[in-house]
């Protein structure tokens, strides 16, 4: 068996295409106990996600959180579980649909696929996919905003283990983070403002972004500080004052401290405060999915209104809104700059790619 593995079916007649490969966490592919199980044993056991000494964290996961979390999890799943499957699923193939229709408006000819880091489409299978495509210019874009190891780093991982087994490799460039673009902060100040047109302003605005051990941060990883920037960048371009508007962490796992302010803690005490209105975005999260459906919509909301509070709004992510998938066009337009055959150019390439073919058999090539 060859060491390093090839297209199965690779003809001399193909066209070398280009590629953006959007990359999400995952999810399971059912509600279910034994689906969620699976789901998280791959998640939990990667080392960007879980960093402590290997053989202790299996007895944890082996021996507690596999045999009690996947039922509980799955109970949180099927509240929010659509007849076309998972959300987060649902939601990253329309992303990758619309895109591919706005870069071809644009004038790119550009294919786009997905995959999951844990779970399916599999960031393994769909590079082999593409492989068979004829793929040989791959742009990256896991759908995190801010960078941080325990989502962009290993999903750059997966690729990197992928490639390494290969023996024709494409071209590969990588974005790790938007936190900061224009069109993004854009895109989420436009869906903030078009449901204050409809609802009227809140008295406070929490952003909610993913929790990570604080330890993370004094190890170097910069989402912390990615967060924060968004979160400025964000009230500014809404021009909220410091009192209107609050940057919170949420989703935190075990005993260790995680950054704060927590989100739960945040609701909590604004209901202390017999705050009328509070509305949550989650700036971090570019498509819906259990963290923002259940643990924002729902626990949020009861934290909120049980401590105290009035009104509470969770106002959604950007999914594929028209505002978002421009934002992933231009960030794909900045980062392809340079390659060759990414504008479409007129006329039909077939003629000259047979002749190709036609010298490539005549000098002894099977296709």
């Amino acid at each position: 068996m060859a060491q390093y593995s090839a297209a199965s079916a690779f003809d001399h007649s193909m066209p070398a295409r280009t590629a953006v490969l959007l990359v999400q966490l995952g999810t399971p592919d059912a509600p279910e106990t034994s689906a969620v199980r699976r789901y998280l044993r791959e998640f939990l056991s990667d080392p960007r996600v879980v960093e402590i000494p290997k053989l202790v964290w299996a007895l944890i996961l082996n021996g507690i959180i596999l045999n009690v979390r996947p039922a509980r999890s799955a109970e949180k799943y099927a509240t929010i579980w659509t007849e076309q499957g998972s959300p987060l699923a649902l939601h990253t193939a329309n992303q990758a649909q619309r895109l591919s229709q706005a870069l071809e408006a644009r004038g790119h000819s550009i294919e786009v696929a997905w995959a999951m880091r844990y779970g399916r489409p599999s960031i393994s299978q769909v590079m082999r996919d593409m492989r068979e495509r004829n793929v040989t210019r791959l742009l990256v874009l896991p759908l995190y905003p801010q960078y941080a190891a325990s989502t962009t780093a290993t999903a750059f991982d997966a690729v990197f283990a992928e490639l390494a087994g290969w023996r024709n490799q494409p071209e590969l460039r990588t974005i790790r983070n938007f936190h900061d673009q224009g069109p993004y902060i854009e895109a989420l100040a436009r869906h903030v403002e078009a449901y204050w047109a409809r609802e009227g302003k809140p008295d406070v605005l929490v952003m909610s972004f993913h929790g990570v051990p604080r330890r993370s941060l004094l190890l170097g990883d910069p989402y912390h500080c990615e967060c924060l920037a968004t979160g400025r960048l964000l009230a500014d371009r809404l021009q909220l004052d410091p009192a209107q508007f609050r940057v919170t962490f949420q989703s935190r796992f075990g005993k260790a401290e995680w950054l704060q302010p927590y989100t739960d803690r945040t609701l909590e005490e604004l209901g202390a405060q017999r705050t009328g209105r509070v509305d949550v975005v989650c700036p971090g999260f570019v498509s819906d999915c259990l963290e923002t459906l259940e643990e924002i919509a729902i626990e949020g909301r009861e934290t909120f209104l049980e401590a105290g509070g009035s009104d509470y709004r969770y106002l959604g992510c950007l999914n594929d809104s028209p505002e978002f998938i421009a934002a992933l066009a231009r960030l794909v337009e900045q980062h392809v700059g340079g390659w060759p055959g990414t504008a479409t150019e007129p006329g039909c390439p077939h003629a000259a790619l047979a002749r190709r073919r036609e010298r490539a058999v005549a000098l002894g090539a099977e296709r």
